[in-house]
């Protein structure tokens, strides 16, 4: 069963004990991812030195929008809820300066065009009303299908981002690389491209004029 249907099932079952909409249902969801992942020690020096590094890439952002970090512990490596909550694991640290930004650039990304709302409106627009099985069952296939199309352009639109913040502070971009190298070989899901589609992507993104 892919991911997105999977999970738009198990939504769709939560929500209808009483009356909500798909974007209610998609945010009390990354609610609790949000609360699910624990958090790292403020105080410990991995956490300084990711959110140091956070306020670096921030500092060399035009008008963004309002943005949180939470830097965590667990299996995610780098995650944004809600739109504007960077969760950014402490062993980011263990990266480069130059990859770590990387990463924290690409979620960034994510904030800075509104990626949550995109996906938030292609839900709404599957499933316009009331959520239950009866509005989700029938659309499930198409919408997942649309949906991880748009995940995959996002995290290309994520990574391209990324090249041209790092670009804006001073540092080789092509750094990026480097980072997937770092964090291993992965294979297509139904949210994210493979390594392979990324690379790809990210050296078109670094052959354009700066």
């Amino acid at each position: 069963m892919r991911a997105w249907r999977f999970l738009l099932l198990v939504l769709s079952l939560v929500g209808s004990a009483h009356a909500e909409d798909i974007v209610d249902v998609l945010r009390r969801s990354q609610q609790q991812r949000f609360e699910a992942q624990p958090g790292a020690d403020p105080d410990s020096a991995p956490a300084q030195l990711v959110r140091h590094s956070f306020a670096a890439v921030l500092a060399g952002l035009p008008e963004l929008p309002p943005v949180d970090l939470r830097v965590i512990r667990g299996p995610v490596l780098a995650e944004t809820v809600h739109g504007h909550i960077v969760m950014a694991n402490e062993s980011l640290a263990d990266l480069s300066e130059g990859e770590r930004c990387f990463v924290l650039a690409h979620e960034l990304g994510h904030v800075m065009q509104r990626h949550w709302l995109q996906m938030a409106l292609v839900y709404q627009r599957w499933i316009p009303g009331e959520v239950h099985p009866g509005t989700t069952d029938p659309v499930a296939g198409a919408l997942g299908r649309e949906a991880s199309r748009l995940a995959h352009r996002q995290e290309f639109e994520a990574d391209a981002f990324a090249v041209r913040a790092m670009r804006r502070m001073g540092q080789d971009p092509a750094i990026a690389l480097m980072a997937f190298m770092h964090l291993g070989m992965t294979q297509d899901t139904a949210t994210h491209p493979g390594t392979r589609k990324r690379v790809a992507s990210l050296r078109a993104a670094l052959a354009e004029t700066p």
